[in-house]
């Protein structure tokens, strides 16, 4: 019998590339299951670039990650390009996660990273809110937190353009009471402070809206206020466009 738990068991995620276990197993098994499960509604996905670099940036939200690997799917299915997904540092934090998220997609979000995989012509999906987006507390559902500056330096360094991304219903899949923060062990880890680990059945959309191309050079990047200009003028844009998602929804979502 194969020991699925053990080091064998590791070896066979070894032995996955990632686009084999993400795009291929997974999505017979599990994605298009939560496809229906949460009757995933798509708008806009003419708005992902079908060739060269490109950073899908959206709001982030329950805490489980599931909205990453959603979009992730999403983005392969109607686009046809692998993307690459810019993750929690928690996920690296020990080989026994770090091994299953690479094979998953993820790779630490970092500035590099991004880069290097934009200057490869990938798709990049980035949270610009970081760990605060998907882990804040359901109570302030929808309500986007301050956007880092580390999308908009990878958007202007590389030339790509950035794709603003909805993502509606993941906030209700799972209830996060609050933030715990590990400042001595962790290094500054936020985690979650969960009701529920199963997802409830909530109804999803994702929704590509037109993608921004910065009329900016590389050298760009230097300023600092321009950098942080742009990055408030999209988050103003995206919450503007969430709200008016949310508040056009359904009561029975």
């Amino acid at each position: 019998m194969i020991n699925f738990f053990g080091k064998p068991g590791q070896k066979i995620l070894q032995d996955f590339n990632r686009e084999t276990l993400t795009y291929r197993v997974l999505p017979h098994l599990i994605m298009d299951v939560l496809r229906k499960y949460f009757r995933l509604e798509i708008e806009g996905a003419e708005n992902i670039p079908r060739r060269g670099a490109a950073l899908i940036a959206p709001n982030h939200s329950g805490y489980s990650g599931i909205d990453a690997m959603m979009l992730a799917h999403c983005v392969y299915r109607e686009a046809r390009r692998v993307p690459r997904i810019l993750a929690h540092h928690f996920w690296f934090l020990t080989q026994t996660t770090a091994i299953p998220a690479q094979k998953l997609g993820f790779t630490d979000a970092s500035f590099e990273n991004g880069i290097k995989f934009l200057e490869k012509n990938s798709v990049v999906i980035i949270f610009p809110e970081g760990e605060k987006g998907n882990f804040k507390p359901t109570s302030k559902a929808y309500q986007l937190q301050e956007f880092r500056r580390g999308f908009v330096r990878m958007a202007l360094k590389t030339q790509s353009p950035i794709v603003p991304t909805l993502i509606i219903g993941a906030e209700e899949t799972h209830i996060n009471l609050s933030q715990v923060r590990f400042t001595k062990y962790l290094r500054g880890v936020v985690l979650p402070l969960p009701l529920n680990l199963l997802p409830l059945p909530v109804k999803w959309k994702i929704k590509f809206l037109t993608p921004i191309y910065l009329p900016y050079k590389p050298s760009a990047i230097e300023d600092n206020a321009l950098v942080h200009e742009i990055a408030m003028d999209i988050q103003e844009q995206m919450q503007d466009a969430l709200t008016e998602e949310v508040q056009r929804r359904s009561i029975f979502f």
